[in-house]
């Protein structure tokens, strides 16, 4: 076990290092969980269907919708268009900085235009689920087509506006008037390069599902979310109804990454339709669907420049930030979470940074794993990468030369944010010496001199990220039989949040893991909470429960020492068996169950726990790949991580976020893009075409940890949960662009599909021998 040293988390530092077998597998593997689509409820008996008609246009008006045929087949409950939601308000629209008007605002369903292919125009209800899609097909919709806007660099030209009474496609743009080309002007060498970061799919293993039922006084809305209370507050504004009128429950959960925070459109239509027909309804997207309308991510053009010495010094930094938003500004944070994490690991004395949001003809983009962190590391990486090769240095060597110092924190960076504590050049030495690296080396340059066609490439990553910040609710409850439940704030989508409660409550109370239940995602049980994203659940979720639990624990001393006439300070509770003592009575004790009859009520506390500020995890990166250059074809043989994120509560959980992530990551920088015709309309918009990662695409992780406390909250710990994804796609884009450098390769844009690389190679080498290959499909 291991100590944390922190000022209030001295009991629960005894759970820390506990490796447990996670409470969630056994019903997840054996029954299976319980998703929306499979909720069996009274309240759903008779539910009718909700299918969506979308457009299948990227940009055009709308010259008339016809809904006569489909409101005559047989089955249709109901066809509802935007006139029928005349007056309701749409979620919470983007605000631009600059003139606060709200050009931007995206309907609940569209009506005088559409701007996405998959923008929902009408929705349909039928008495049974394979009726609605017939229905669907009989609403006719008239689209005067207009030219389609792809990509943020076409949508900077303004030839063609999503938006007429904006007057841009520019929805949001900041500092870029502070950019000084002086800071450049004393640096031996200057780098610039543009780098995509492209769009990705989020995929979730449970594509998004609401169901809804209306009694006439409340309603009652199951939903697929990082976070049932937003859900509730979203749908109270957008319906008009009271929070106490609402209900929302958020069953198990099949992945969120970001994509499932709050509620979306979709959604609040189909909770709309509950409460207008006044018929329960239930909605569960398919594939294709979820590939064109559920948020994507990434998606931003970055241009970085990049200056320093011959000696590997970094003097200057530039990251100008273009972030395509697709064709609704769904959120602000993007851009000036990468503007704000632009510097990364290193003390760089001049760091410039500013952005520009620009809407074009996608589905919206919005927060994804990382969200907005994984793009100012790639950005960073790259620079760092292009910067060593132009100076002839090893780029493992340029980053030990500009790390933040391990005696210079907590660190604030020349973005103006606190970096708590780091060993950022220890975290580099241990991944080098876990991968070999001067083995690796050596291995590199001899298949170089032998003329193998199968070259070996190394790319090294350091990273940073913020995670947690602001607040989280719990509350634990010791009932009259000694069982403890545990209602948190912090909402589970596969993190393993019902097993770390568990340790948590039985290091705090001496209560065995298997007498304990959580429960989340209920606001009628669960009122006050902020949910789960941005890695916050240990740091913020974890925090209340151990305050929660201690306050218990407090209560149940005085309980005890009133029951065996002793005062306070002296009882003592065993959590190795759950039971309280007093000094002197050897073989006398009480356990919970006795304290809670004494009490004559159960045993409770409620707390909302706060953090001033977020924390930073860290950690460095190490992949290794081999390119046939004949073909284009990669392969990752390698993969090494060094992540720290303060203790570790149970190492099985943090692996597996780690997996996760790095295995997100790889697939960003080798198989993963949103690609769209010049129209507007999707190219690989089925699972068929989309290059999603599989397990044979990749090596077992070697993962290694490191674990440096923070000061921030009382549990002394970080978030893990995106950290592989933050630190896995530069190493791999690295470790491509390295193994192709003696040919004269500087630079491959992701993802590194076989084409992509082929066709770098012969740019850089004319002639190849081979035609590439096809991009692999998944």
């Amino acid at each position: 076990m291991r100590h944390v040293p922190t000022e209030r988390g001295r009991r629960a530092s005894s759970a820390f290092g506990t490796r447990v077998n996670r409470v969630e597998d056994g019903r997840l593997l054996t029954s299976g969980g319980v998703y929306v689509d499979d909720l069996r409820v009274p309240e759903l008996v008779g539910a009718a269907y909700v299918t969506f008609v979308r457009s299948p246009v990227a940009h055009a008006r709308i010259t008339g919708i016809d809904t006569s045929r489909a409101q005559a087949h047989p089955g249709v409950v109901g066809v509802y268009t935007a006139a029928d939601l005349a007056g309701l308000p749409a979620p919470q629209p983007f605000q631009p900085a600059e003139d606060g008007g709200g050009f931007f605002a995206e309907p609940l369903l569209a009506g005088e235009k559409v701007r996405f292919v998959g923008e929902p125009v009408a929705v349909v209800l039928t008495e049974a689920l394979y009726h609605g899609q017939d229905a669907a097909e009989l609403v006719d919709v008239e689209y005067e087509r207009l030219p389609a806007v792809v990509g943020p660099a076409r949508a900077l030209l303004d030839d063609t506006l999503l938006f007429e009474e904006a007057g841009t496609n520019t929805a949001d743009q900041r500092n870029r008037d502070t950019y000084d080309d002086a800071v450049f002007a004393d640096a031996d060498v200057v780098v610039e390069r543009e780098i995509v970061n492209q769009r990705v799919a989020c995929v979730p293993m449970e594509c998004r599902a609401t169901a809804a039922a209306f009694d006439g006084a409340r309603l009652t809305v199951w939903h697929s979310s990082q976070n049932a209370q937003r859900c509730r507050s979203t749908l109270a504004v957008c319906l008009g109804l009271s929070p106490d009128a609402i209900r929302v429950v958020v069953p198990d959960v099949g992945g969120g990454f970001g994509a499932k925070i709050g509620i979306d459109r979709d959604s609040i239509v189909v909770a709309w339709a509950a409460w207008r027909s006044r018929t329960a309804v239930r909605w569960a997207e398919s594939r294709a669907e979820n590939l064109v309308a559920m948020t994507q991510g990434r998606a931003q053009l970055n241009r970085v420049k990049l200056g320093g010495t011959r000696d590997g010094r970094i003097t200057a930094y530039r990251l100008d930030v273009v972030q395509d938003a697709g064709a609704y500004p769904r959120t602000s944070t993007l851009a000036p979470v990468t503007c704000t994490m632009a510097p990364g690991v290193y003390d760089i004395p001049h760091v410039q940074t500013g952005f520009r949001y620009v809407v074009t003809n996608g589905t919206p983009v919005n927060k994804y794993r990382g969200a907005g962190r994984p793009e100012a590391t790639a950005a960073v990486e790259r620079a760092v990468d292009l910067f060593a090769a132009e100076i002839g240095m090893d780029p493992a060597e340029v980053r030990r030369r500009n790390v933040i110092a391990a005696d210079a924190f907590p660190f604030r960076t020349r973005t103006g944010v606190r970096y708590d504590s780091g060993l950022y050049e220890e975290a580099l030495d241990k991944v080098l010496r876990a991968a070999g690296h001067p083995r690796l080396r050596a291995e590199q340059a001899a298949r170089r001199d032998s003329g193998c066609t199968s070259v070996l490439g190394i790319g090294i990553c350091l990273y940073v990220e913020m995670t947690g910040g602001g607040s989280e609710t719990a509350k634990v409850i010791v009932d009259g039989k000694g069982q403890a439940t545990v209602l948190t704030g912090s909402s589970a989508q596969g993190q393993g949040h019902h097993t770390a409660w568990a340790v948590l409550v039985e290091a705090e109370l001496g209560i065995p893991m298997d007498l304990i239940t959580v429960v989340h995602g209920d606001t009628d049980l669960i009122p006050k909470a902020v949910g789960t994203y941005s890695s916050r659940s240990l740091q913020l979720g974890g925090s209340a429960v151990v305050k929660a639990a201690a306050d218990v624990r407090d209560q149940g001393r005085r309980q005890a020492a009133g029951l065996l006439g002793t005062r306070t300070r002296d009882v003592t509770l065993d959590t190795a068996s759950g039971t309280w003592h007093a000094p002197g009575r050897p073989g006398q004790f009480l356990t919970w169950a006795q304290l809670v009859e004494h009490a004559g009520a159960e045993l409770t506390a409620d707390v909302d726990y706060a953090s001033d500020q977020p924390t930073f995890p860290f950690g460095a990166h190490l992949a290794v790949v081999e390119v046939d250059t004949e073909t284009g074809l990669t392969t990752l043989r390698r993969h090494v991580t060094v992540d720290d994120a303060g203790p570790l509560l149970t190492p099985v959980l943090a692996e597996g976020q780690r997996h996760g992530g790095i295995a997100q990551g790889v697939a960003q920088a080798l198989f993963e893009e949103v690609r769209y015709a010049t129209d507007g309309s999707p190219l690989n918009a089925t699972l068929a075409e989309y290059g999603t990662v599989a397990a044979c695409d990749l090596p077992d992780f070697e993962l290694e940890s490191g674990e440096t406390p923070t000061n921030v909250n009382p549990l002394g710990v970080k978030g893990i949960g995106e950290a592989g994804t933050i630190g896995s796609t530069p190493a791999v884009q690295n470790a491509v662009v390295d193994a192709l450098a003696h040919l004269g390769v500087r630079h491959i844009d992701l993802p590194m599909t076989p084409s992509r690389v082929w066709a770098a190679i012969r740019e850089a080498a004319p002639n190849p021998p081979h035609q590439p290959p096809r991009a692999r499909p998944s």
